[in-house]
């Protein structure tokens, strides 16, 4: 009996073992497959441009074109360009953060007429493509004069109808009797929101801001309908300026790209816990 027993708790801690060895190698290979487009969008910005363009790829470049970097200030208005996306990101990100978590709170918390189908009419924005908002869209900015400007392209996406439902799951979570207690101590309900609620959903806020920076940072479509004065638009259109009708100097196009999305990069590397938790907290509420 105690040769078997032995044989057994053996066996338990290899295979699970095993299975960690497993998960472990899974995830490796995961990890591999999505930090690889990145390196290879450095090795490509310190390459040249038939280096880029060769058959089969040049894995790695014989001499490190640094040169490259310098060339796209040659080429756009990178640091106007840099600056317009970061006034963009931080204007958006606020605008969400205001709004999205006073639409939360008021339908999570607050009663008032039509409550369930005011939501269900912003919960249906989600299912409609943003394209067909763009020329309704379009037509406002123009008739305000704020075509070409950091605000025409701000005032579009300063509220979202995914932040505001990811907003209302968090308060949705916050139990009722601390709104209860805050309120026989005399806070009104603007007092409740800020020095009670608010502080609870701080997961949120921080994941629902790093989503809207990458989302504001990464925009294309609106921006590049909006802006045609170069030194008015953002990173994202300068980048797309960079591709010619004929010819494509990728070189110098990889290392824009690489100078462009480090800001992002090192934000979600640092705030990737906040989003990951945020995002999983938001999850498990009712």
């Amino acid at each position: 009996m105690s040769s078997r027993s032995t044989t057994r708790t053996s066996r338990v801690p290899r295979s699970r073992a095993t299975k960690d060895a497993g998960v472990h190698l899974f995830l490796a290979v995961g990890g591999v497959i999505m930090v690889f487009p990145f390196v290879w969008q450095l090795v490509m910005s310190l390459s040249t441009n038939s280096q880029v363009t060769s058959i089969p790829p040049t894995f790695w470049p014989g001499e490190l074109q640094w040169a490259n970097f310098g060339r796209v200030f040659e080429s756009i208005p990178f640091l106007d360009q840099f600056w317009v996306s970061v006034s963009i990101t931080v204007l958006r990100t606020a605008g969400q953060l205001l709004l999205c978590s006073l639409a939360g709170y008021a339908f999570a918390r607050m009663r008032f007429p039509f409550r369930r189908v005011i939501f269900g009419l912003t919960l249906s924005i989600l299912m409609v493509p943003p394209e067909v908002f763009m020329i309704p869209q379009y037509q406002i900015i123009q008739n305000l004069g704020l075509l070409n400007t950091t605000t025409g392209v701000v005032l579009p996406g300063i509220f979202s109808a995914f932040g505001a439902f990811f907003m209302t799951q968090f308060f949705r979570g916050i139990p009722v009797e601390l709104e209860e207690a805050a309120r026989l101590d005399g806070c009104n309900p603007w007092q409740i929101f800020i020095k009670v609620m608010l502080p609870l959903v701080k997961p949120g806020l921080s994941a629902l801001a790093v989503l809207t920076v990458v989302w504001s940072w990464n925009d294309l479509l609106w921006p590049l309908v909006v802006t045609t004065d170069t030194t008015k638009m953002p990173l994202t259109v300068g980048l797309a300026s960079l591709q010619g009708q004929y010819t494509t100097d990728y070189a110098v196009l990889m290392a824009a790209s690489t100078m462009a999305v480090a800001p992002i990069l090192i934000l979600f590397i640092i705030m990737q816990r906040r989003v990951i938790d945020g995002i999983a907290s938001s999850g498990l509420k009712g």
